[in-house]
Parts: C-alpha cells; sequence; structure tokens
C-alpha cells in the first residue's frame, strides 16, 4: 500500500494485520479498529528466522533463510485469518533490502504466504520507528534521540513528540557484523583487540554522517531494539543494583556488559543473566554498535522501549484513516486515556464536564493558597477524572474499585509506572470512604504522594458530587477566597440543582479535613445565553470532536 494512499475509516469494526519482515526476526500485531476511533489489540507474535543469516557476504538471502520466513508468514496469515482480518499490511526491512533475490523472497510470500510484502527504505524505516515509539511516549517538549539497532541496519531519528528533524539507516547491524567478524557459531571469547575492531568499522559508518546528528540537540536517548532491550536487561540482572531497567542504561554499564560478553565463550554467553540465548552470538556486535553511537553522540544513558516499526506501521496507518484523526489531534497520553475510556464505554459527556469542573477547582484552588501543585498534577488530576468510571465497565457496584484495577493493571503508553499508580488511586476515592495514610504507606510510593493523592482526590469527589445529574447544571465551580478558617466557593449553576447541592454539602467534611478549612458555598444562576465559558487550559481531550 503506498505511503500517501488515503484510507477509508472504520464505519464498522475492522481488524488489521501489520508484519516487520526484519533480518532477525519477523513480527506480527494483529488489531481491532472500532468506529469511536479506538483500537484493541488482539495479539502480538515474534518468531526469529535470521533471514539475513549469511546475506552479507554474497548479498544473498539463503534458501534456508527463505524457507523459515515463508514458514513463519504462513503461520501468520493463518493466526490472521483466525481473527477474521480485513487487510495485512506487511514490510520488509534491511535484508529483503539488499538481496539481489529479494524478488524470491517477495514471490514465495505472495504465493505461499498470501502476503504482498513492500520494501521500505532505509529513511521510511527510520520514520515509522520514530512514529511507533513517540506516539506511545510523553516527551512534552522535550527532543529524543531513537536508536534501533536491527539485525542489517540502525535506525536514527531525532525528534520531538510529533514531528521528527533528523532521520538516517546506517549500515551497521548486530547480523551483519556477526557475518563480517565471526565465523558461523564461534565459540571462543573475543579479545578487547577484536572487539575493538569491531567498534572501528563501526566508527567508520557512523562518522560520515555525524555531522548531521550532531546539529540537533537532543535532552534524552531512546532504543527500541531487541538488542538495546537486551543489554539493558543484562545490565540490571548481573549488576551491582545501581540500573533498574527503568532510568536506563549507561554507558559505564554497558562498557562492564560488553567487557562481561567478551570474556566468555558462545555456550557461556548465552547463559548470561538477563540474556536471550538467541542473541548469544550476535549481542556482542550489537553491543560494539550502541557502545560506538553513545561515544559519538555523547549519551550518557538510554532507555528502552518495547515499541517500533510495528507500532510505527499502526500509527501510519491511522493517519490516513479519514475517520481516525486521534493520532494527529491528542498528544500521547491524552490518546491513551482516551483509548481506555473509550473500550470501557464511559459515558464521556459526564467525564469532561467532571474533569473541567475538577481542573477549575485544581487551577482556583492553587490561586487561593490551598495547596502548591504544579501542571503535573493538574494533568494527573485531569486523566484520572476522565477514567474516574472506567469500572462500570465491569460493574456499578464498587465501580471505584474497579476503575483502580483497570488503571493499574492496564498498560497505558506515554505513564510511568509510578504515575499510572496514582491515576489508579485518585480514581479509586472519587467516591466512598477517603483515602486513608495507613492503606498507602506500603505501597511504592514516593515521599508526598498520600498528601498528593488525598488533595487531587478531593477536588475530584467535588467535581463528581457537582454533576451528580450528569444534565451539567454546575457550568463553573471556582474557589473565589480562603481565611484562616474558611474557603469560598462558588459555583455558577443553569437550573435547579439540589442533587448537586446536597452532593457537595456531602464532601465538606472531606474538604476540611485535607485543606483545614471550613468549605463556603455560594450558588450564582445564570441564563445559558448570557453565560461566559471560562479560558482555561484545557487539554485537547476535553473538547470533544463531536456532539456528545
Amino acid at each position: 500500500m503506498p505511503a500517501t494512499e488515503p484510507t477509508p475509516g472504520p464505519s464498522r469494526e475492522r481488524v488489521v494485520a501489520f508484519i516487520d519482515i526484519g533480518t532477525n526476526s519477523i513480527r506480527l500485531l494483529i488489531v481491532r479498529l472500532f468506529p469511536n476511533c479506538t483500537y484493541h489489540v488482539l495479539s502480538r507474535q515474534k518468531e526469529t528466522v535470521r533471514l539475513g543469516e549469511g546475506e552479507f557476504d554474497d548479498g544473498l538471502i539463503s534458501d534456508e533463510a527463505i524457507e523459515r520466513a515463508v514458514n513463519v508468514c504462513r503461520t501468520y496469515t493463518t493466526l490472521a485469518r483466525s481473527f477474521s482480518t480485513d487487510e495485512v499490511v506487511a514490510v520488509a526491512t534491511s535484508a529483503a533490502r539488499e538481496a539481489k533475490n529479494r524478488n524470491v523472497l517477495l514471490n514465495r510470500l505472495r504465493h505461499e504466504a498470501g502476503i504482498d510484502a513492500r520494501i521500505i527504505s532505509g529513511r521510511d524505516e527510520a520514520r515509522l520507528i520514530y512514529m511507533g515509539v513517540a506516539t506511545g511516549l510523553h516527551l512534552g517538549e522535550k527532543q529524543a534521540v531513537f536508536i534501533d539497532i536491527g539485525g542489517g541496519s540502525t535506525e536514527i531519528a531525532i525528534g520531538g513528540q510529533h514531528t521528527s528533524c533528523h532521520l538516517e539507516s546506517l549500515l551497521l547491524g548486530s547480523i551483519r557484523l556477526t557475518n563480517l567478524f565471526f565465523s558461523r557459531d564461534e565459540e571462543k571469547p573475543v579479545t578487547k583487540k577484536k572487539y575493538g575492531r569491531i567498534r572501528d568499522h563501526a566508527r567508520s559508518v557512523i562518522e560520515p554522517v555525524l555531522p548531521g546528528l550532531s546539529s540537533h540537540h537532543f535532552d534524552i536517548a531512546i532504543g527500541s531494539s531487541g538488542t538495546i532491550i537486551n543489554l539493558s536487561e543484562i545490565a540490571m540482572k548481573t549488576g551491582n543494583g545501581t540500573s533498574n531497567g527503568k532510568t536506563g542504561l549507561t554507558r559505564a554499564e554497558l562498557a562492564r556488559v560488553a567487557g562481561l560478553l567478551c570474556s566468555l565463550p558462545l555456550s557461556a554467553r548465552r547463559k548470561v543473566p538477563g540474556i536471550n540465548p538467541e542473541r548469544g552470538d550476535i549481542i556482542i556486535s550489537g553491543a560494539a554498535i550502541l557502545e560506538t553511537l553513545m561515544d559519538a553522540l555523547s549519551i550518557d544513558r538510554i532507555v528502552s522501549t518495547q515499541r517500533g516499526l510495528q507500532d510505527g506501521l499502526l500509527a501510519d496507518y491511522l493517519t490516513r484513516m479519514e475517520d481516525f484523526p486521534l493520532i494527529g489531534s491528542l498528544s500521547p497520553r491524552e490518546r491513551s486515556i482516551l483509548q481506555l475510556a473509550r473500550s470501557c464505554r464511559i459515558n464521556e459527556h459526564h467525564a469532561r464536564t467532571v474533569a473541567r469542573l475538577a481542573q477549575e477547582l485544581f487551577t482556583s484552588a492553587g490561586r487561593c493558597g490551598l495547596h502548591e501543585y504544579s501542571g503535573h498534577e493538574e494533568e494527573l488530576l485531569v486523566y484520572a477524572t476522565f477514567l474516574h468510571d472506567v469500572g462500570s465497565f465491569i460493574s456499578y457496584h464498587n465501580h471505584h474499585v474497579h476503575s483502580y484495577y483497570l488503571i493499574k493493571n492496564t498498560d497505558i503508553p506515554g505513564f510511568l509506572p509510578r504515575e499510572i499508580l496514582l491515576l489508579a488511586f485518585i480514581a479509586r476515592y472519587h467516591r466512598k470512604k477517603p483515602p486513608k495514610k495507613r492503606t498507602l504507606a506500603v505501597l511504592p510510593l514516593e515521599p508526598g504522594d498520600w498528601e498528593r493523592i488525598s488533595v487531587l482526590s478531593a477536588l475530584l469527589r467535588m467535581a463528581e458530587s457537582l454533576d451528580r445529574s450528569h444534565a451539567g447544571l454546575i457550568r463553573h465551580a471556582r474557589f473565589l477566597s480562603t481565611s484562616p478558617t474558611g474557603a469560598v466557593l462558588e459555583l455558577t449553576a443553569i437550573g435547579e440543582c439540589h442533587l448537586e447541592l446536597s452532593g457537595i454539602e456531602n464532601e465538606a467534611d472531606n474538604f476540611e479535613r485535607v485543606f483545614g478549612k471550613t468549605l463556603i458555598t455560594r450558588i450564582v444562576t445564570a441564563d445559558l445565553e448570557e453565560l461566559h465559558e471560562w479560558t482555561g487550559n484545557f487539554p485537547a481531550l476535553l473538547t470533544p470532536s463531536e456532539p456528545p
């Protein structure tokens, strides 16, 4: 499918399979797309095929490697059919890109596996990897360098949250360099001299593109390949506790891991804690590429991610769908929140109403000195508020507890594990009993998080109570002033709102417990025609693209 061809939006549920035919492995991603602009992952698969094994010596993919690839792809298409897949999008990368006999591979895939694979350029591969990682990562205003070390090539992208500014594809890969510097299944340890020669070769390939890469500023480095993930796992399992897998792999840790791997024969290398045994023969070449890149680009630490080319294929597909606007209009965090909320079929009108009220309460409370939190806490409050009713998908009874469970145990791209836990607790305490310190004391939270949860959940409870009827009768809720004993809250209503007033009265005791002040409520009535909307800094998530 050409990259510029528009794809119709889903008027019904639609299942699409994405296949990445790489030099080392072949990956499958199957997703179900819904008309409400969300999707659900049905299956992820990966099989090591070593398509590029031996290829970089004579430019030919071996018959055995082609056979392995065809067999795996045939299995994948069978699996895709079991999900009633409507479309298969397949791309092939470095091994197929360079092979003289690539048409043999493509023809066999077409006729024996039913796959019409498209060979993509190195720069397009870098673009797709960037999209796959960036769309699931919260960068904010930061710039990042994205590195993916494949079997035949290494892709590098530099960019921010929404656009890349530089793309490179280098003829460096873990299989390519292993073919070049090692005999097949070479058992002996790797000397410092030999490892140095591998790094010298990598440096010679990197140096011509270094001026272009170095001309762009970046704040963080992100690695998306199996090589980088596996090196990080080895560092964590063999280290002294300084590497926890979340803060990233440092240059010093990488040098230590490379030294350890080089000191061992292949049989022992495959047993190193944390290693994927299938990578035992190619991991040293991968380490040499990464270490050389980190030195050349002055990268002190690189953080690994499971996202990559497959996710980029999905993101690219979604951007070309006429009725699937979420990729371009929302941030990765907003998109993840909306994805979970819609998957649980929440009442979006109620969620947006309560989230706007919660944001007004947060902003005005900060101005009145009721808290000293910043935009980060405001963001967490808005997102937790949007998700506070997801538990109703399981059962309305105790749905606040179900909301906690769903949020805590869902992979929400763009959020750190601690942030997901905070979201879960804020949503958990939107009703029934407020949080107690002893309940949270045993959890993996940071100092001050109990107070953070108490304050944010108190504001969510108030906002929720102000839309008890789900009719949007309370249009604004703002703290006007505070005194040593009380806080004045002004509510702007457009009709009779007895349920809402009863609800806010029920929250008065908790408000006093959290903020140490009596809640004083004032009601202002207004005609809808005369009402001036508050010009707050609402996330795009809170602005529906269609009437609720």
